[in-house]
């Protein structure tokens, strides 16, 4: 395919009327009634855990009344448009998509000092909660995880949760990924409703909330950031690190406080409910100081008290930055460093779409097979692209060596093609000379829907910034819903000032950020900067090189770059782009570089992965 066949395909994306259903070998084993069994928070894990994973029934209505009969069974957490979910409909704006399901009385028994958690860990897009006919709660945004304290509203036996949805995608400015109602060419089937884990959990009245660990790599300290609820007579708090993932009686650091809580003189009994944020720094001796990397992905395991209140946790002790390492007298070009070292990445674009499954990886195995695939094949970074996966794929992440590159999920109105992908892919010099402030050019003209994706990005970093593996924040994608860059990898650097940001991968660039940040699929690779200043020079993503494989793909229409006939061939050349083109790069300054991509999504096919991951088409180099 040549360039401008390839621009034709992005800017007016073939529609077929329906895709081949492929599944999975994880699809095909699924047991519905233990269905994502592990624990869904690794970075907060107490015993209590009640899976709501499994059946619930469901119906899709035009009215936000709730309907007197359901029309069947979905399975959650997969997606109404999923072919896991038994329903396969799309939830089009303007329905509404119920969900209703009874608790299990054994988590609803409750004693006078312990609370009950309900926890989503996505649902797309707007979730109205209610249970036992009460209206608990609402919760807009479709990528992040958010909690309810079921507490006052439970009884001893026989309660039901309602959850009613709304998801308007490609209708409203709303953060929607690669998500289309108009699926072809880049953009994917639209999905909807819960797609992450349902769980409840019972607490203590005073209990931690949320744990992340800020470390100082140069000075081997750590300091534990808590945040939580309590009561008038808050109990002690209480932290050890042990070496190694899972706690154990070895203890090399330990730190313990005592609750204070202010006197408001509104306080009526010793139930009173206190938020609280305390912070419990600890250094690690230098005998036990594992510094963590991709060929040796050391977590130090957490043992966490608060009166009644157990958990468990982990952190890695690691640096990631931007550094110019000198060439004998001369200094060398800044480029991408973990602890203080250069550190190639050598990435691959994971989009996180499964056939059966859609947002939703059939099981955890599904996950792992992925990362341990990729790092076989020589990869040390993947850049999850414009979606925020499950918490327990950013841990896998942490314990295997993985690094991550973060893309906030993009939104903004329907895009100008022309200007945003034909223009900057044609002339690549012209792009770097427009201004982000042009809201209506990039679909940013709605001023309320800016300040909802802000939020919605500090929301992200906050969420994510636990996972050590995570080097890399990428606020916009090609000119996606961009504005304001400056100003926004400002507001991320003060988030999380341990990581680097990639400001605008791709093009329009403002100038800001750590990374020169290119995508080239049609011209020579190159490094070719006339100022590199303090930022280092990334290939955010090249390759994309397509072989279509009879039998493992959801069309017969071919979306890629560049097009191989046969498995050798599309071998071959994948070898010689990064034998002959990538790696000799390294020499002048490139520090990282990322192919597209992990697997075929629907009609891409430049996968190195089948859509269903049953074929590797480079397995004959491993």
């Amino acid at each position: 395919m040549n360039l401008s066949d390839a621009v034709k395909s992005i800017i007016k994306p073939h529609k077929d009327d329906k895709l081949t259903p492929l599944t999975t070998i994880w699809g095909e084993q699924l047991d519905p009634e233990n269905l994502l069994p592990e624990y869904p928070r690794p970075q907060l894990k107490r015993e209590s855990f009640f899976n709501l994973n499994g059946f619930w029934d469901y119906a899709i209505t035009e009215s936000e009344t709730a309907p007197l009969a359901y029309e069947g069974k979905i399975l959650v957490p997969f997606s109404p448009e999923s072919t896991l979910s038994g329903v396969e409909r799309q939830l089009l704006p303007g329905q509404f998509l119920w969900y209703r399901t009874p608790l299990p009385d054994r988590a609803c028994r409750l004693s006078c000092e312990m609370r009950l958690l309900l926890h989503f860990g996505a649902v797309d897009y707007h979730a109205q909660i209610y249970i036992n006919g009460t209206s608990l709660s609402s919760h807009k945004g479709g990528y992040l995880p958010f909690s309810i304290d079921l507490t006052p509203y439970v009884r001893e036996s026989g309660n039901e949760l309602l959850i009613c949805v709304q998801d308007s995608t490609g209708a409203e400015d709303e953060a929607k990924g690669k998500q289309s109602l108009d699926r072809g060419g880049i953009f994917y089937t639209a999905q909807s409703g819960i797609w992450q884990s349902v769980w409840l959990e019972q607490v203590p009245s005073s209990y931690i909330k949320t744990l992340w660990f800020e470390t100082d790599f140069d000075c081997r300290k750590v300091t534990a950031h808590i945040t939580g609820i309590t009561t008038n007579n808050p109990p002690s708090l209480s932290l050890s690190i042990s070496p190694g993932e899972a706690p154990s009686q070895t203890e090399i650091a330990a730190a313990s406080v005592d609750m204070h809580v202010p006197n408001t003189g509104s306080q009526s009994g010793p139930s009173k409910e206190n938020p609280f944020e305390m912070s419990l720094s600890l250094t690690i001796p230098e005998e036990h100081f594992h510094p963590w990397s991709p060929q040796t992905p050391f977590l130090y395991g957490v043992s966490i008290s608060f009166g009644p209140d157990r958990a468990t946790s982990y952190f890695a002790m690691r640096h990631f930055s931007i550094e110019r390492k000198n060439e004998g007298d001369a200094p060398g070009k800044p480029v991408f460093c973990l602890n203080h070292k250069p550190c190639f990445l050598m990435g691959v674009l994971d989009q996180g779409y499964w056939p059966d499954g859609l947002y939703t990886a059939p099981s955890d195995e599904a996950l792992l097979y992925d990362i341990r695939t990729m790092k076989e094949m020589g990869f040390n970074m993947l850049r999850k692209h414009i979606k925020v996966e499950s918490a327990r794929w950013y841990y896998h992440c942490d314990r295997l060596g993985m690094i991550v590159c973060q893309d906030m999920v993009n939104g903004g109105s329907k895009y100008h093609m022309p200007v945003i992908s034909y223009l900057p892919t044609l002339c690549p010099s012209l792009s770097a000379h427009i201004r982000d402030s042009h809201y209506t050019m990039l679909s940013r003209k709605n001023k309320s829907a800016r300040t909802a994706w802000e939020e919605e990005c500090r929301q992200t970093i906050t969420y994510l910034k636990f996972f050590p593996s995570i080097a890399i924040w990428v606020p916009f994608n090609e000119g996606w819903g961009q504005f304001d860059t400056a100003r926004i990898t400002d507001m991320i650097k003060e988030l999380d000032p341990s990581r680097p940001v990639d400001s605008a991968s791709g093009w329009f660039d403002q100038g800001c950020g750590d990374f020169i940040s290119v995508h080239n699929y049609f011209r020579p690779l190159s490094v070719s900067v006339r100022k590199w200043a303090d930022r280092a020079f990334f290939l955010s993503e090249y390759g994309g090189y397509a072989c279509h494989i009879k039998g493992h793909s959801s069309v017969e229409r071919i979306f890629g770059y560049k097009r191989y006939d046969t498995l050798k061939d599309f071998a071959l050349a994948y070898q010689e782009l990064i034998e002959k083109s990538l790696l000799p790069l390294k020499k002048q300054g490139l520090s990282g570089a990322v192919y597209t991509q992990l697997s075929d999504v629907e009609e891409e096919v430049n996968g190195i992965l089948t859509y269903d991951r049953k074929i590797n088409k480079l397995r004959s180099l491993k």
